[in-house]
């Protein structure tokens, strides 16, 4: 049965990673439903965050390929109720919608949104949530003239407490004693 996941991918800052990593998803023929990059919370340490649905069966593999990848630090994926997440979403309408009324005022207080400006021909708003909410909102302002509209891609965090940092000294423990076992194995 496919479900959505939430991969948190760990990385150097290396050129090709991406294409690499979209590569994984090609050959399997899975689509990306949310895709975004950033730092982490670790100085030198990127963070990919992407959303797919397909199988626990697939999700696996896909993660194991992934960290065979170098630049790859550590791979994770997690079902939705085991993150905390968001999208942000901006929506640029024509000014007009507001002056013609409470409707687009009110839409903005119901959906908890914030106007980040109003210029003579349009207003954007922004604003925060899951992409059904952002999607709501999109379908009622939609008839007021959307001029243009557009959603991130999801950020996330885990719900449980282990930081990354734990994580990554716990990989080069483990492979300073892999060299370790190798050195000795060949005296």
């Amino acid at each position: 049965m496919e479900t959505e996941y939430t991969l948190s991918i760990f990385t150097e800052n290396k050129i090709g990673l991406l294409h690499r990593l979209s590569i994984i998803f090609t050959r399997r023929h899975i689509n990306l439903d949310s895709f975004n990059a950033s730092e982490s919370e670790v100085k030198g340490v990127y963070r990919f965050t992407i959303v797919v649905h397909t199988t626990e069966d697939q999700i696996r593999k896909i993660v194991k390929q992934i960290e065979k990848q170098i630049g790859i630090l550590k791979a994770f994926y997690h079902e939705t109720h085991e993150i905390v997440h968001q999208e942000l979403a901006l929506y640029k309408v024509p000014t007009k919608a507001l002056a013609q009324g409470n409707d687009v005022e009110t839409l903005i207080r119901k959906y908890n949104a914030h106007i980040l400006t109003v210029e003579p021909e349009y207003i954007v708003i922004e604003k925060t949530g899951h992409k059904h909410e952002t999607q709501e909102l999109f379908d009622k302002l939609r008839p007021f003239g959307m001029l243009q509209f557009v959603r991130s891609g999801r950020v996330a965090v885990t719900k449980q407490i282990k930081e990354i940092t734990s994580y990554l000294i716990e990989l080069d423990e483990a492979n300073e004693y892999s060299e370790r076992e190798i050195l000795l194995t060949n005296k």
